[in-house]
């Protein structure tokens, strides 16, 4: 789960990361009266969760309340790369001297921890990492360690910060490590990171991933953090039940149990719609183990809720669970689900009582239903089906 800028915020002053003062709002009016309660210089900041803010409008410093008034009706409603803006963060002003970048992150190649440090921030990282990745450190965590004070000296001197700056610096990325162990994060991202005038040393943004994995028996609190209104509603849905969804831009549903297999359909039938007008999977949904007649009704009221939807893909290994048991599965599911069962389906069913899985579904002979013997040739037929 990605957290918005200002609970990232909340989160580094919890753990001691210094921040400066930020209020939440959700109109001008509150703009400005958040204006007028923090005084001086403002930044006036959209919460999406995306990148390139301030290259599309979204950030705009204020010298006083009527400024930022104006600078909040500007950004209300904007659009940033498909989010729209509907509440903002009023942020204290810094006098910044210099910009810095730091990040820890998971590493899933190598099974690890990556600190990621530059003192060039407040741009694009990926781009200072293809024009000029000498600039960037990568250290290596240890998982078992983490970021103490001696690993987070070597990361500043790595990343080239000078020696009078070493001592401070430091001292907050031990912080931010707090932040990405304590909260069990995926990752923790500062940019920029900065130097005021003063010399203090300051998170002015933070990005911060957290692992869902742990949320409902380590962290309980994080549910709180949730943004509802924001998900996508199939997604939540699905979640409600318990299912592995995920929506994608496409008009062939996907079901399957297992992740691997899931993806391989996938793949399979973004392939086999190359001669069918190019249409695609339009979600990822595995059912895991389990093809009941309540999971499977789940997953397809989930999938033909989807108006891009045109047809259904049912791609299933029968092994802990029986073929016969999926297809009496899919035939309960289509009875539970009566008339807003109105899209086709392949279904293609090996492994386990294969036999008996597919005569169970060709006795049913529901007409919105045809079998596949293998999944090339249902993936060929759903996309075919979706085409037409």
């Amino acid at each position: 789960m990605d957290l918005y800028e200002y609970q990232a915020r909340d989160v580094f002053e919890k753990y001691g990361v210094p921040v400066l003062a930020g209020i939440v709002a959700d109109t001008p009016e509150e703009v400005k009266a958040a204006a007028e309660k923090l005084g001086g210089v403002v930044v006036v900041k959209a919460q999406v969760k995306t990148g390139g803010r301030g290259k599309a409008g979204g950030v705009k410093v204020a010298k006083n309340p009527e400024e930022a008034y104006e600078a909040a009706k500007a950004i209300f409603g904007l659009d940033i790369k498909g989010h729209i803006v509907k509440r903002v963060m009023v942020a204290a002003g810094a006098r910044i001297a210099e910009e810095y970048y730091f990040s820890v992150l998971l590493d899933r190649a190598n099974r690890s921890y990556l600190s990621l440090c530059s003192v060039e921030g407040g741009m694009e990282i990926e781009e200072l990492a293809v024009e000029r990745p000498e600039a960037l450190a990568r250290i290596e965590v240890n998982p078992l360690t983490g970021i103490d004070k001696a690993k987070a000296v070597e990361i500043a001197r790595a990343a080239n910060f000078p020696e009078d700056l070493i001592e401070k610096v430091s001292d907050v990325f031990v912080k931010l490590y707090d932040v990405y162990k304590g909260e069990d994060a995926t990752l923790v991202e500062v940019n920029p990171l900065v130097r005021t005038e003063d010399g203090d040393i300051v998170a002015l943004d933070g990005k911060v991933t957290l692992d869902e994995n742990a949320s409902e028996i380590r962290h309980p609190e994080h549910a709180a953090l949730e943004d509802k209104d924001a998900a996508d509603p199939l997604e939540a849905k699905a979640k409600e039940s318990g299912l592995n969804y995920v929506k994608l831009d496409g008009e062939v549903g996907i079901i399957g149990n297992g992740a691997g297999l899931v993806m391989s359909t996938l793949d399979v039938v973004a392939y086999a719609g190359e001669n069918h007008n190019g249409v695609k999977p339009a979600n990822f949904l595995d059912i895991g183990g389990g093809a009941s007649a309540a999971v499977m009704a789940a997953g397809l009221d989930v999938i033909l809720g989807d108006p891009q939807v045109k047809s259904v893909f049912v791609n299933v290994f029968g092994g802990i669970t029986a073929c016969d048991a999926v297809a009496n599965g899919i035939k309960g599911a289509l009875e539970t689900l009566g008339d807003t069962a109105s899209k086709p389906l392949v279904v293609r069913l090996d492994g386990n009582r294969v036999e008996e899985g597919r005569a169970i579904l060709a006795e049913y002979a529901h007409p919105l239903v045809t079998l596949a013997a293998t999944m090339d040739e249902g993936a060929d037929k759903a996309a075919a089906l979706a085409n037409a």
